[in-house]
């Protein structure tokens, strides 16, 4: 039956969550209705309430988490109720040409792009005030109750800390996949990361696991430094410092420009910045941040012709379904941690100041 509970509605733009009543309708067929117990924020959340990734209003955002199965729809075979799971804001249908090829993971049924707001079958499962409320990429998970697709949950390890794992959900497992599977970064390479946040982070751990010698860190918010080098940072860089363009910068530090550079804020100049500063010719340069709507980039085509290569990546890679779960087990097995990328841990009633620590950096 409808389950009634709390959840943070986004009722319009440039606004705080309101913490309403929603009615979260059963599971239909191939859907399961998830407990959440524990919500990473991301600054894709964010993107959404400033307008910098486009979704229709109102909704429920969030898409970073792990819980627990309440009941599942008509044919759903994958998950059980009682099972813990992570929500896949990328699902994995098997059948698109991105699931079938051994090269992609967004698979089509993704609503990123489309941002139609709905199930896949175009309706939605909240309801607020007589309202439908819209689905944010699928997962929705600022809320006590969810619905997803079957396509877009993974079972994971009943013993994993969900206070923990959610990371996996994106934050994490975007980083170090960008790093360990899209670039393939090589032994005693040299790496620049642009952005320090919890992705950001995540990269530099992914750049340390996959043997890179030189890490060098980059933000304009000198705070972020110290837990930079705990992760594998070898260097940390200010470009505020600099009168010089960023990228000249690492050039001099470099010699001949790094072997991979990821952006992870999702600003235009700083991808081209991190493209530049990638060795002229086998330097790889990934985009990891979300890239803001309407806005276009304008660079030299000199940067490409002379052999660089320039790559986006979505949750890292990772096909979700089949990965997740690896991941968690890794983590259970501690080949990675997960602690130095929880600053703050929040009662759900106080969302908004979640979100103000992470507009002000904390």
């Amino acid at each position: 039956q409808v389950i009634k509970c709390k959840a943070a509605v986004m009722w319009e733009a440039n606004k705080p969550f309101s913490i309403e009543e929603v009615e979260v309708a059963p599971p239909k067929a191939h859907e399961v209705r998830i407990k959440i117990v524990a919500t990473g924020i991301c600054r894709s959340d964010d993107h959404v309430i400033t307008g910098g990734l486009v979704m229709p209003f109102p909704i429920i955002l969030g898409h970073e988490a792990a819980g627990i199965v309440e009941s599942v729809g008509q044919g759903v075979t994958s998950v059980k109720p009682g099972d813990k799971v992570i929500p896949l804001f990328v699902p994995q249908c098997g059948e698109c040409n991105s699931c079938l090829s051994t090269k992609g993971n967004l698979c089509s049924k993704n609503d990123i792009g489309s941002a139609t707001g709905s199930m896949p079958d175009g309706t939605t499962r909240f309801t607020c005030k007589g309202q439908a409320i819209h689905h944010f990429v699928g997962t929705s998970t600022f809320t006590e109750y969810t619905v997803v697709h079957e396509s877009a949950v993974a079972k994971i390890d009943s013993a994993a800390p969900l206070e923990k794992v959610c990371l996996i959900g994106c934050g994490f497992s975007t980083g170090y996949g960008a790093a360990v599977q899209t670039a393939k970064v090589e032994p005693g390479s040299t790496c620049a990361v642009f952005g320090l946040g919890g992705v950001g982070l995540s990269v530099v751990m992914g750049c340390k696991a996959a043997g890179a010698s030189r890490i060098i860190a980059i933000d304009i918010n000198k705070d972020k430094f110290a837990k930079a080098k705990e992760l594998g940072a070898t260097e940390c860089v200010n470009p505020k410092d600099f009168k010089k363009p960023i990228h000249e910068v690492l050039i001099e530090m470099t010699g001949h420009g790094v072997d991979y550079s990821f952006e992870v804020i999702g600003r235009t100049e700083t991808m081209i910045a991190a493209l530049a500063c990638c060795q002229y010719n086998y330097g790889v340069s990934v985009i990891v941040g979300v890239p803001p709507a309407a806005q276009k980039i304008t660079f030299d085509p000199m940067l490409l012709f002379t052999g660089r290569n320039w790559k986006g990546s979505v949750f890292g890679g990772w096909k979700s379904k089949d990965s997740v779960p690896k991941l968690v087990d890794d983590y259970m097995k501690k080949k990675f941690v997960l602690d130095p990328l929880i600053t703050h841990t929040l009662p759900f009633t106080k969302i908004n100041e979640g979100f103000d620590l992470l507009r002000t950096g904390k």
